[in-house]
């Protein structure tokens, strides 16, 4: 099933969805901004096209990532973006074993 969601007054957009050999996952695209999300299971985030400013929950230095790069944010934390032109990510939810 996929579920659609919209953040920041539709400035980022999301398709979730699962499957059997990635399990939870979303894809999305985001609009030039600022945005701060919260994280409830540990993320690998991948970034798809364009590039993303990271600032992750207990870091002082920002960092970017572009296409093809990867990124992990821990659970029950919160990280900041800082995108400069339209990117995509690949999101996918990780669980503990």
């Amino acid at each position: 099933m996929l579920s659609v969601n919209e953040y920041f007054d539709g400035k980022v957009k999301s398709i979730g969805f699962e499957n059997a050999s990635s399990g939870r996952a979303s894809v999305g695209v985001m609009a030039e901004g600022d945005y701060t999300f919260g994280t409830g299971d540990a993320e690998e985030m991948t970034v798809v096209s364009g590039s993303l400013k990271v600032l992750l929950s207990g870091e002082t230095e920002w960092k970017w990532y572009e296409a093809g790069e990867k990124f992990n944010v821990p659970a029950h934390s919160e990280f900041h973006l800082h995108i400069e032109q339209p990117s995509a990510y690949l999101c996918r939810y990780l669980k503990k074993a």
